[in-house]
């Protein structure tokens, strides 16, 4: 996960599952961010991707380029992952 939908998130009402996910990721340095590896099951990364949805933008809310592309890199990350299930 990006560091920037990782700073998001970490400001956003999670339930417990989301937020052990993400305390118990692993930081790794990556050119001027970071990413944090998240281990969890498909259905927890569709629920942090589902959460994240603001840093798209909408009316009303300002854009900002750079969270709305870690966004969307997150969210071809969590489409490879395997369905959630039926």
């Amino acid at each position: 996960m990006p560091g920037k939908v990782a700073d998001f998130l970490r400001t956003a009402e999670l339930d417990d599952d989301e937020r052990a996910a993400l305390d118990q990721g692993v930081t790794a340095r990556r050119g001027q961010g970071y990413t944090l590896r998240v281990t969890a099951v498909p259905a927890v990364h569709h629920r942090l991707l589902a959460r994240c949805q603001p840093l798209d933008g909408g009316p009303g809310a300002p854009t900002v380029p750079a969270q709305r592309k870690a966004r969307r890199e997150y969210e071809n990350r969590v489409s490879a992952l395997a369905p959630t299930g039926p």
